[in-house]
């Protein structure tokens, strides 16, 4: 079971990465067509905020639970 919880929270930190990194890549690559997001920068800090904590996440399970 253990090994079960810990696959799984590497999982869906690498996930959230993993999404979080494809709408930065979505912002450099068409921050017009983002309607909703007038301030970019602002969109793009925001996510890299998000990708840094999933990173933080995968960081600690692989440190103090390999």
């Amino acid at each position: 079971m253990k090994v079960q919880l810990l696959d799984a929270a590497r999982k869906h930190a690498e996930g959230v990465l993993a999404l979080h990194t494809a709408n930065v890549q979505v912002y450099l690559n068409n921050p017009a067509g983002i309607g909703e997001h007038s301030d970019v920068m602002e969109a793009i800090q925001s996510e890299l905020d998000k990708m840094s904590a999933a990173y933080d996440q995968i960081e600690m399970l692989n440190k103090y639970f390999k």
